[in-house]
């Protein structure tokens, strides 16, 4: 399943530096992935805070939660950064 938002400037999850505030553009993964990022709370559209970058997995916070995402699944993720 491959959703997307039509935005420019995108860049995966776990290439996006700590402290900068994204939109999820678009999920390159399977209804499974879907599935589980969506019983995260994460879905494309979904405004997200990277807290912490470690190795490359990643920490976000969203809609007053913090999610600790492995690298496999950041790569996945294709982000819009937002100007703010």
């Amino acid at each position: 399943m491959d959703t997307a938002v039509p935005l420019d400037n995108r860049d995966t999850l776990d290439h996006i530096p700590a402290g900068t505030r994204a939109r999820i553009a678009q999920i390159q993964g399977g209804k499974l992935l879907t599935r589980r990022l969506l019983a995260l709370g994460l879905r494309v559209g979904s405004e997200i805070l990277v807290v912490q970058q470690r190795r490359r997995g990643v920490v976000v916070a969203s809609a007053g939660c913090r999610v600790a995402l492995g690298g496999t699944i950041a790569e996945k993720l294709l982000m819009q950064p937002l100007d703010s």
